[in-house]
């Protein structure tokens, strides 16, 4: 019997050393400050994005929270101030399903900021029903890829003044299942909740190929990352993640730990040569087929230039 329990223990140990090990496979362990630096974090108002200011608060940059909802982005910019004695964390309205409050914000932090070194574009939604942005986007890909290509494209300039500077989008494993239909790219013709947002996803990782392109020699860089599974508030749309996600909670990262591969190529030394890579756990990831397609990211940047009203060089 008392064999037994003693390789009980022992299994439940291993299981919960090996799930320790799965959950911190990727932790970013640079140790570069950012006095004098200015970072735009989007959705930082919680889950990732918040775990992703509040570090890079702690480092020392000038952090403004990009966030839709600026009354309870306030409450957490105090309490990052208080955590980290950094004064320099700053609130912002940005709506990104509206192309206004994104000019708007765009004009504001230009008007108020000399520099830009970082951009994590982070906000995002999931398993929405079906629904559109004031523009008339479908929600997923216009908030999650054409919000974000907006927002970047307005604050470029910015970036190339301040290089050496980058930008990180956050982007899913879930891309794997994701195409783009251009045919049917505001899922007009037919939608799946699951599937736009993998298409969306999807957008990410070709429109970060596609700005490395476009920004080589520039000093700009660009990385797209999956942050793992994480518990957040992403899945409040849909009662069935949400079960999966608590059947499953053993195998769920916590907001800190899905921060760790934003931070890692934010600030990691040394990057610049993998400008356009996916990164997962603070690693080179591997990406669809999809995904590699020079031809559909060059051809979803005009089609984006084309929605938004941008010029396409």
């Amino acid at each position: 019997m008392y064999r037994t329990w003693d390789r009980r223990d022992r299994e439940l140990g291993r299981f919960h050393r090996n799930r320790w090990k799965m959950l911190s496979s990727g932790v970013c362990t640079s140790t570069v400050q950012l006095p004098g630096k200015v970072v735009v974090v989007t959705g930082a108002n919680t889950g990732i994005g918040k775990e992703t200011a509040k570090e890079l608060a702690q480092r020392g940059a000038r952090v403004y929270l990009a966030c839709r909802d600026v009354q309870k982005g306030e409450l957490v910019a105090r309490e990052i101030q208080t955590v980290t004695g950094n004064e320099q964390v700053l609130v912002r309205k940005l709506d990104l399903a509206d192309t206004k409050s994104i000019r708007a914000f765009a004009k504001g932090f230009l008007e108020e900021e000399k520099h830009l070194h970082i951009l994590i574009n982070n906000a995002g939604v999931m398993m929405c029903p079906y629904s559109k942005t004031a523009d008339g986007f479908e929600m997923h890909m216009g908030v999650n890829h054409l919000g974000h290509f907006l927002l970047t494209h307005l604050l470029l300039e910015k970036l190339k003044e301040s290089a050496p500077s980058r930008v990180i989008n956050v982007s899913s494993l879930a891309h794997l299942l994701g195409r783009i239909h251009f045919h049917n790219l505001q899922s007009e013709k037919f939608y799946n909740a699951g599937l736009a947002y993998c298409h969306s996803k999807l957008a990410n990782i070709l429109f970060t190929q596609e700005l490395a392109r476009r920004l080589k020699g520039s000093g700009v860089t660009t990385y797209s990352v999956h942050p793992g599974t994480v518990h957040s508030e992403l899945t409040r749309h849909s009662s069935f993640m949400r079960w999966i996600w608590r059947l499953f909670s053993f195998f769920i990262k916590t907001p800190q730990q899905g921060a760790q591969t934003s931070l890692y190529c934010a600030l990691t030394e040394g990057l610049e040569l993998l400008s356009g890579t996916h990164f997962s756990d603070c690693h080179v990831a591997w990406v669809s087929a999809q995904a590699r397609n020079e031809t559909i990211a060059r051809r979803l940047w005009d089609v984006s230039c084309d929605l938004l009203g941008l010029p396409m060089d």
